[in-house]
């Protein structure tokens, strides 16, 4: 089983997060993943998102996958989402638990591309449509803990 295990986890490329609802997404290093809430900086965490408003812990992370971005006209910042992974299938993880750097995840659902990253961003190029059937899952943390560039995601085993 573990060696199935390693041949099907991932890593991360790139975390971003949005201090603010509305204000632009930056790059960092690392972050620290926040049980029931999300990740610390991110407006989501403290319950501010466009999506969680006055609803802490409701949408905690998301995360896309990095292969759907090269010729699509938006870089990991506009997508509005946090983690961008790759080697590892984002939808396998919805109802499952699995791990990222220090923290333990649990997959909720699919999170659907929509035109806000588009109008924020200002970019004339559709978001919804450049990631129809792309747009990553929503997440939420079950376990905090330290999440860098890097990190290994390892999915549960595949008999989980």
């Amino acid at each position: 089983m573990e060696g199935n295990r390693s041949m099907t986890s991932g890593k991360v490329l790139a975390i971003c997060i949005g201090p603010k609802a509305g204000d632009p997404m930056r790059s960092v290093d690392y972050v620290e993943a926040i049980e029931g809430a999300g990740l610390h900086g991110d407006r989501y965490c403290r319950g501010e998102g466009s999506f969680n408003k006055g609803t802490k812990g409701t949408r905690q992370v998301t995360i896309m996958n990095t292969r759907f971005f090269p010729g699509s006209g938006f870089e990991y910042v506009d997508s509005r989402r946090n983690l961008f992974t790759e080697g590892v299938e984002l939808m396998w993880l919805i109802g499952r638990d699995f791990q990222i750097g220090g923290a333990r995840m649990r997959g909720l659902r699919y999170c659907d591309p929509c035109m806000r990253p588009s109008k924020l961003s200002g970019k004339k190029a559709s978001f919804k449509d450049a990631f129809h059937d792309r747009g990553g899952i929503v997440v939420e943390v079950i376990s905090g803990g330290l999440i860098r560039v890097g990190d290994a995601v390892i999915p549960p085993p595949k008999n989980y």
